[in-house]
């Protein structure tokens, strides 16, 4: 599962949401004053400074491109499965 911990008018957030819905990832979005607080994020994600900061499957990832790289990974993963079962 997908966590997207973000703010509004944040463009790295609706990419992240985007690209989940791209993929078709199971994710929850959770914003900023309204599902947590500052103080919340901040004993989540020790050091964070950007949005979105994201987990997947309770481990943290950190923002977009970070996402964005471990979706890649996981394809290319998923490629090698495949070519191994030919």
């Amino acid at each position: 599962m997908i966590e997207i911990f973000g703010k509004p008018n944040c463009p790295y957030c609706s990419r992240a949401i985007r690209l989940c819905q791209l993929e078709r990832y199971e994710f929850i979005y959770k914003q900023l004053d309204v599902d947590f607080t500052r103080e919340e994020l901040m004993e989540n994600f020790p050091g964070a400074r950007t949005f979105p900061q994201i987990k997947i499957n309770d481990i943290i990832i950190g923002g977009f491109n970070d996402m964005d790289r471990w979706i890649t990974e996981q394809k290319l993963k998923a490629k090698a499965k495949e070519r191994v079962h030919i």
